[in-house]
C-alpha cells in the first residue's frame, strides 16, 4: 500500500508526458501540412506577391464586403491577439501571414492609417489600430481564404473599409484550435 500512491504518481507523470508528446506530434503534422500546401516558399516569389509597397493599398469587393487589399489585390487581414502598438505574429506566423510594410494609405477611406515597429525593427502598416497582414493561402487576388481562421494563436479577419472586421464566411475552418501555424 505504501507504493501504491507513488506508482500512481509515476503512471500519471508518464501519461502526461505521453499526452504532451502526442500533442507536439500533432502540432508538427499541422505545420508540415500547412507548409506543403503547394504555395511557393520564399524563393520563387511566394511571399513577394503578398508584400505591399508603401502607400500601395486599395479596396476591392470580396465575398460581398468592401475590404482593404494590397496593390496586387490580395486581401488584408487583422490578427485578434495584436494590439494597436504591437504585432503578436512573428516567426513562422509572419511567414504565413506576411506583415504589410508601412506606411500605407488609401484615399477616400474613412479610418486612420498608421504604423507600428515590429520586434524585428521593421515598420508595419496599421488601419484603425489593427496591424495589417496578407495570407499566403490566398493564391490569387480577390480571395479571402484567411477570413475567420483560428490560426497561430488567434482569429484572423479581413479588414472591411469601415475599419471593423468582415464576418467570417459560413463554415470557416477553425484551423486546429489556434495552433494552425
Amino acid at each position: 500500500m505504501i507504493r501504491s500512491p507513488a506508482l500512481r504518481k509515476a503512471r500519471n507523470r508518464r501519461l502526461r508526458v505521453l499526452v504532451a508528446l502526442l500533442a507536439a506530434a500533432a502540432a508538427a503534422a499541422v505545420v508540415a501540412a500547412c507548409s506543403s500546401s503547394g504555395t511557393p516558399s520564399s524563393s520563387g516569389g511566394g511571399s513577394s506577391a503578398h508584400a505591399a509597397a508603401a502607400g500601395g493599398l486599395k479596396t476591392a469587393q470580396i465575398g460581398g464586403a468592401t475590404v482593404l487589399t494590397n496593390a496586387k489585390g490580395f486581401t488584408l487581414y487583422s490578427f485578434a491577439p495584436d494590439t494597436s502598438t504591437k504585432s503578436n505574429c512573428n516567426g513562422t506566423c509572419a511567414q504565413n501571414w506576411p506583415p504589410v510594410n508601412g506606411p500605407a494609405t488609401v484615399s477616400g477611406i474613412k479610418g486612420t492609417f498608421g504604423t507600428i515597429k515590429r520586434s524585428d525593427g521593421s515598420t508595419q502598416a496599421t488601419f484603425d489600430g489593427h496591424p495589417l497582414y496578407t495570407f499566403v493561402g490566398d493564391t490569387a487576388p480577390g480571395q479571402a481564404k484567411g477570413n475567420g481562421l483560428n490560426a497561430a494563436g488567434g482569429l484572423w479577419h479581413e479588414i472591411a473599409t469601415s475599419g471593423s472586421t468582415a464576418p467570417a464566411p459560413a463554415g470557416a475552418s477553425s484551423g486546429g484550435g489556434g495552433y494552425g501555424y
